[in-house]
């Protein structure tokens, strides 16, 4: 009797403490103690801007909210979107899930560059395996786009049509990639890796240096999905 009396006691307690984990598009109790601020409520699109600065209207042929996920059909012309807030210490989180295919990313430290335009970091988003542009390291999932590549042993990915969670952390000159919990990648802002990096890159005449500003806006890119978004969460550090 005893012994069926802990045993119901234990499940109650897993129960309630699964109980406990947010839902998607919801931060939990510790979350917000860590102030971790929600960048999609899962019904809409409040918080994100356009290009011109104008909010985005989640829409068909745009982007789109389907089953809680913000989300980019084939060949929907959303454009890239970005939050209305600029950071430069902080931790980010997002669940993505993508189709055979597909060739994305979001972009950190958006910025408007005295020569180069409009660029931000890329944490690329991609099919490795049947990706358009798969061939080189430092275009693979995980990477500083074109600049610096993940390492490949670390990276413990779902295949497309399931959903896997990157995170960032940037915090003074050290920035981390994750994946699925597992850091793929860390560099320094101007280190000599860094520098070497950005020399061969798309990015080498680009000024001030790129990916050295302080902070900058994220973005969803419009790479022609498709891809999908849930539990989208930023927080200062």
């Amino acid at each position: 009797m005893k012994k069926l009396f802990l045993t119901l006691i234990m499940g109650v307690t897993v129960i309630a403490a699964l109980g406990q984990k947010a839902k998607d598009n919801t931060l939990s109790k510790k979350e917000k103690a860590e102030n971790w601020n929600l960048l999609f409520d899962g019904t809409t699109a409040n918080g994100w801007v356009n290009g011109d600065g104008s909010a985005v209207t989640a829409a068909p042929g745009a982007w789109e909210v389907v089953n809680g996920a913000m989300t980019l059909k084939k060949d929907a012309k959303g454009g890239d979107i970005y939050t209305t807030d600029e950071y430069g210490d902080f931790e980010f989180t997002a669940d993505f899930n993508i189709e055979p295919g597909t060739n994305t990313g979001i972009k950190y430290f958006c910025h408007k560059y005295d020569k180069g335009g409009n660029l931000g970091c890329e944490f690329q988003i991609i099919d490795d395996v049947n990706g358009e542009d798969n061939k080189l390291a430092n275009h693979l999932l995980g990477s500083f786009y074109d600049v610096l590549p993940p390492i490949e042993a670390n990276k413990k990915v779902n295949p497309p049509g399931q959903w896997n969670t990157i995170r960032i952390v940037a915090k003074g000159k050290n920035v981390q990639h994750w994946v699925n919990g597992v850091k793929v990648l860390e560099y320094t802002k101007g280190s000599d890796e860094f520098m070497a990096g950005i020399a061969k890159s798309k990015f080498s005449k680009v000024e001030p240096v790129f990916g050295t500003v302080e902070k900058g806006r994220i973005q969803l890119q419009d790479h022609h999905g498709p891809v999908a978004y849930k539990n989208i969460k930023v927080r200062a550090i």
